[in-house]
């Protein structure tokens, strides 16, 4: 992922080459923003003056490990979230920000997948 400086917008790194956005990378944009909520944290990071990091990148490795992951999410939220509705969410956005767009679900089954868990919760 990198940050396209002049818009401060997310890019994918295979939008970058092939300049097209497509459904698949709306559900991996909508994984970031996931993560985003789930985290607390910004989609990219200034770690240096020429360096940046990506919420993806920097989160990857701890949201398949269901120790760690307690620790990375936001404070303002881990004590309201159940484990088990912790991983489940962690799953789903693990799903939507696969590297290769073919392992990404479609945009429609996103959707879906939404619909049930709204109605639980509302």
């Amino acid at each position: 992922m990198h940050r396209n400086i002049t818009t401060s917008r997310v890019v994918l790194p295979k939008q970058v080459t092939r300049g097209k956005l497509t459904d698949k990378s709306d559900v991996y944009a909508f994984g970031v923003v996931l993560l985003e909520l789930l985290l607390g944290r910004k989609p990219v990071e200034k770690l240096s003056p020429s360096h940046c990091q990506s919420i993806v990148t920097w989160a990857m490795p701890q949201l398949t490990d269901r120790l760690k992951l307690p620790n990375i999410v936001d404070p303002a939220i881990r004590d309201t979230m159940d484990l088990k509705h912790l991983f489940q969410v962690t799953a789903v956005a693990v799903l939507y920000i696969q590297t290769e767009p073919s392992y990404r679900p479609l945009i429609t089954d996103v959707l879906h997948s939404l619909i049930p868990r709204a109605a639980r919760s509302s």
